[in-house]
């Protein structure tokens, strides 16, 4: 399905294949020989996605920008299932595993590979060939790998990153979860207005 929103329309290139039970909507750019399997959804509001050469992005992975973080996918990325791929830079030839989620800020060095499961936080950025192995978590520039069960060490770099005033605009002794739905129903109420696109 593609989508128009604030006034902005999917761009894909003829050679470039779009499941029809994807999502494209908004400001997004999709590259030669590119493939978005079923059920991906790729969404800006606000922020372009641009996607490079030959990306593959497979079933049910989301891909988002918003008005403060536009999304670059380089040439030759793969984004595996239900990865979560928001507000981002990653570069060429980088490697997102099934579940991966990649945050707002964040830059994916060349070649790269963030696998199952795997995390790359806010503002982080992973240097080129770095490996991030299952379920681990990369956070800081340049980023850090910690396992999962070292919450201490991983607060300890995540908590001056401010993931509610990076995310939600909110510093976090006021980020109230009342204030951060409110806005984020503003912001999300912006697709009301969007309306489907029937010629690619």
């Amino acid at each position: 399905m593609f989508l128009s929103h604030n006034g902005k329309n999917p761009q894909v290139h003829s050679s470039a294949y779009v499941a029809p039970t994807a999502t494209l909507c908004g400001d997004i750019s999709i590259g030669p020989d590119c493939r978005v399997m079923h059920g991906a959804s790729i969404i800006a509001e606000g922020g372009k996605i641009t996607i490079g050469e030959q990306c593959i992005i497979l079933e049910n992975a989301v891909v988002r920008s918003n008005t403060d973080h536009s999304v670059s996918i380089g040439n030759y990325c793969l984004i595996g299932p239900n990865a979560h791929v928001v507000g981002c830079t990653v570069e060429d030839e980088v490697f997102i595993a099934t579940g991966a989620a990649i945050f707002h800020g964040a830059r994916l060095g060349k070649g790269s590979q963030i696998r199952i499961n795997a995390v790359v936080h806010i503002k982080s950025y992973l240097e080129p060939e770095v490996v991030v192995p299952i379920g681990w978590i990369a956070v800081g520039n340049p980023a850090k790998l910690f396992s999962p069960d070292m919450h201490e060490e991983i607060w300890e770099i995540q908590k001056p990153l401010n993931f509610p005033l990076t995310v939600y605009g909110f510093d976090r002794p006021e980020a109230s979860m009342k204030k951060i739905t409110q806005r984020l129903s503003g912001n999300l109420g912006s697709h009301f207005d969007d309306s489907m696109i029937t010629e690619r």
